[in-house]
């Protein structure tokens, strides 16, 4: 085999040529191309990168806002439902203060109705006791009445004690004050003079007044010392027992 070195080294020098030309205005140009779209590709994953940071960032932050407005829903329906509690507990108090006071005045009605009702049947009492007194003393002769009510008042003066009787027999500066329901005769004037002075065991000074309202009967008044025997004085003390009877029920 020939080998044509002249030949083979213008096909060598041909091929350098060659690689040359296309190193020089090939490869570069295209070596450049990949490289832009190189750095295009790494400029489009780095935005995409940033992106998807930025996505995640926000996904997070609107996580947290949904979280903030679920906790913010519940502490506001927890702090509406305490406030409905409290408005119920303070509703319930006040209705029951109220039935409270309804009860109370209920009460004090009734009492006070009770009490004008009582009130009014002792005065109807009253009225009906002297009306009735009144004509019994007037079928009665006004001597025996008088004797009868006189003996009672002596009765009660000797029954006494002893230093009250004392008291009075020994009334010598003031009279003692016999006061009548109506004005006394002479003859009943000495007669009460005398009953009292049997009564007392001595003679002090006896004066007498007249008062419609005794109704009938007597009343010895003197120092601090009163004695009754009319029924006025009858009178008001069944009305007394009225009422305590009336207060015990």
């Amino acid at each position: 085999m020939h080998i044509d070195w002249w030949t083979l080294a213008l096909q060598t020098v041909n091929v350098l040529v060659l690689l040359w030309i296309l190193s020089r205005f090939f490869f570069r140009p295209v070596m450049d191309i990949v490289a832009r779209r190189q750095a295009e590709a790494n400029k489009l994953l780095s935005d995409a990168a940033a992106t998807s940071a930025q996505a995640t960032t926000a996904r997070a932050a609107a996580e947290k806002a949904i979280a903030d407005v679920a906790a913010d829903r519940d502490r506001a329906i927890a702090e509406a439902h305490s406030a409905a509690e409290m408005e119920k507990t303070e509703l319930l108090a006040q209705s029951s203060r109220e039935v409270t006071r309804l009860h109370s005045e209920a009460e004090a009605t009734i009492a006070r109705d009770r009490a004008a009702s009582a009130k009014a049947v002792v005065a109807h009492a009253r009225e009906l006791s002297v009306d009735i007194a009144r004509r019994l003393l007037g079928r009665l002769p006004p001597t025996v009445s008088f004797v009868a009510f006189l003996d009672g008042l002596c009765r009660e003066v000797k029954a006494l004690p002893a230093e009250s009787r004392a008291s009075l027999a020994a009334s010598a500066g003031d009279a003692i004050e016999i006061v009548t329901a109506a004005p006394l005769s002479a003859e009943d004037t000495g007669r009460t003079r005398d009953a009292l002075h049997q009564a007392l065991g001595a003679q002090p000074a006896i004066e007498f007044r007249v008062d419609p309202a005794l109704i009938a009967g007597l009343e010895l008044r003197s120092r601090g010392i009163i004695v009754r025997n009319n029924w006025r004085a009858d009178l008001e003390r069944i009305g007394e027992e009225l009422g305590r009877d009336e207060r015990r029920a």
